[in-house]
C-alpha cells in the first residue's frame, strides 16, 4: 500500500469514525428528549408563552410597576382569559356532554347496522352480524374502564405538569435579563451585535405568530360553526369550536377537528349525505385555512418551508406527541432565525425558509391583483 492510499483510508475511517459519532449523538438526544418529555414540554411551552405576554408586561413595566408586579398582572390577566375561553367552550359543549349516552347507544346501532348491512351484500347473514357486533361492542365497553382510568392517569399527569406553567411563565418574564446578558457572555463581545439582533429576531416572531395562530382559531371558530349549521347538523357551535381548537396543529389541524362532526354525522346521526356534506364542508375550510388564514397570518411571520412544517410535525408528534406537533413549527422559527445569522449555516437557513417559492403561493396581494386586472378588463 502506498502513502497515499493510506492517507485515503485513513482519511475514510475518520469520517466514517466521525459519522459514527454523529449518529449516535443524535440517537442519544432523540432518546433524551423522549424520555424526559413530561419534564421538557412544559418549559417549552412556558417559553413560548413567556414571549407570547412579554408586551404587556414590558408596557406595565414602562408605565411605572416593579417587574415583579408587572409579572404577576400580566400572568393573572391572561389565566382570566383562557378561563373565559374555557367558559365558553364548556358552556356550547355541555349540550353534547348531556346527551352522550343515547348518542352512543344510537351510534352504536347505526354502526351496527352500517356493518350488517355491508356484510349482507358480501352474503352474510345480517342479525348474526348485529349480534356479533353488540356482543363485541358491549365486552369492548366493558374493558375500556381499564383504559379509561389508564387515560385518567396521564391526563392528571398532564395537568400537573401544566400547573407549572404560570412559574416557568413568570420566571422567564422576571430573568429574561439575566438570561440576555448570559447568552451575550458566552458569544463574547464580538458576536454580541448578531446575539443581540438574533434575540430581537425571535421575539418579534414569536409574539407574531402565537397571536396570529390564536386568530386562526378564533376565525375558524365562526366559519365552522356557520359551515356546519348551513349544512344541518346539529350542535354546530359545539362541533365548530371542537374542531376549530384543533388548528392549534399547523396543517393536519383542520382536517383531524373534521373528523369530529363527520364522526358525528356518520355514526351518532346515522346519516350518510350529512357525513358527506360534512367532508366536502371541510375540504373547502381546509383550502381556506391553508391557503389563505394561515400563510396570510401566520405563515408570514415563521417563514418556514412547509415541507420542514409538515415533516417536523410528523417527527414531533413521534418524539412527543400532541404537545411535540404543537411546539415544532416556532422552534422550527427559533432554528432559521440563529441559522439566518450564522455565515456557515446560511444555506440551512435558506432551506429551511420559505424564500425561491414565494412566487408560487396564494396571497391576498395576489388576488386582489387578479381582481383588479379583472375589473380593468371588464
Amino acid at each position: 500500500m502506498t502513502t497515499k492510499d493510506f492517507k485515503r483510508s485513513e482519511k475514510r475511517f475518520f469520517l466514517a469514525q466521525r459519522m459514527s459519532y454523529s449518529l449516535l449523538a443524535i440517537i442519544l438526544f432523540i432518546y433524551g428528549l423522549i424520555i424526559i418529555r413530561n419534564f421538557l414540554y412544559p418549559i417549552a411551552f412556558g417559553f413560548l408563552l413567556a414571549y407570547l405576554i412579554y408586551p404587556v408586561a414590558y408596557w406595565l413595566e414602562k408605565k411605572g410597576l416593579p417587574r415583579i408586579l408587572a409579572n404577576f398582572i400580566t400572568i393573572l390577566g391572561a389565566l382570566f382569559f383562557l378561563a373565559g375561553l374555557l367558559l365558553f367552550a364548556y358552556n356550547r359543549i355541555l349540550p353534547v356532554a348531556g346527551s352522550l349516552p343515547k348518542l352512543a347507544e344510537s351510534g352504536i346501532t347505526n354502526l351496527s347496522q352500517m356493518i350488517a348491512g355491508l356484510g349482507e351484500y358480501f352474503g352474510f347473514d345480517k342479525s348474526d352480524t348485529e349480534k356479533i357486533i353488540n356482543n363485541q361492542t358491549s365486552s369492548l365497553l366493558e374493558s375500556g374502564a381499564e383504559y379509561f382510568q389508564a387515560l385518567f392517569s396521564a391526563t392528571t399527569s398532564t395537568i400537573v405538569a401544566f400547573g407549572l406553567l404560570p412559574v416557568y411563565i413568570f420566571l422567564f418574564l422576571y430573568y429574561r435579563t439575566k438570561f440576555m446578558y448570559f447568552l451575550l457572555k458566552v458569544a463574547g463581545r464580538s458576536y454580541r451585535v448578531q446575539v443581540i439582533a438574533i434575540l430581537r429576531e425571535i421575539s418579534t416572531i414569536m409574539v407574531r405568530y402565537m397571536a396570529g395562530v390564536i386568530v386562526v382559531v378564533f376565525i375558524l371558530f365562526f366559519i365552522n360553526s356557520l359551515g356546519l349549521w348551513l349544512i344541518g347538523i346539529k350542535y354546530p357551535i359545539a362541533l365548530g369550536v371542537t374542531a376549530a381548537i384543533f388548528n392549534f396543529i399547523p396543517y393536519f389541524g383542520t382536517l383531524l377537528g373534521g373528523l369530529v362532526p363527520f364522526l358525528f354525522a356518520l355514526i351518532g346521526e346515522g346519516n350518510l349525505v350529512l357525513a358527506f356534506r360534512v367532508v366536502l364542508l371541510f375540504i373547502v375550510i381546509q383550502f381556506i385555512e391553508n391557503n389563505l388564514l394561515t400563510p396570510n397570518i401566520v405563515g408570514g411571520n415563521v417563514k418556514i418551508n412547509p415541507f420542514f412544517i409538515i415533516t417536523g410535525l410528523v417527527a414531533a408528534s413521534m418524539i412527543w406527541g400532541i404537545p411535540g406537533m404543537l411546539l415544532i413549527v416556532p422552534f422550527l422559527a427559533v432554528i432559521r432565525i440563529v441559522f439566518s445569522h450564522i455565515d456557515f449555516m446560511k444555506p440551512y437557513a435558506f432551506l429551511l425558509g420559505e424564500e425561491g417559492t414565494r412566487k408560487h403561493s396564494i396571497t391576498l396581494r395576489k388576488i386582489k391583483g387578479l381582481w383588479q386586472k379583472k375589473e380593468k378588463n371588464a
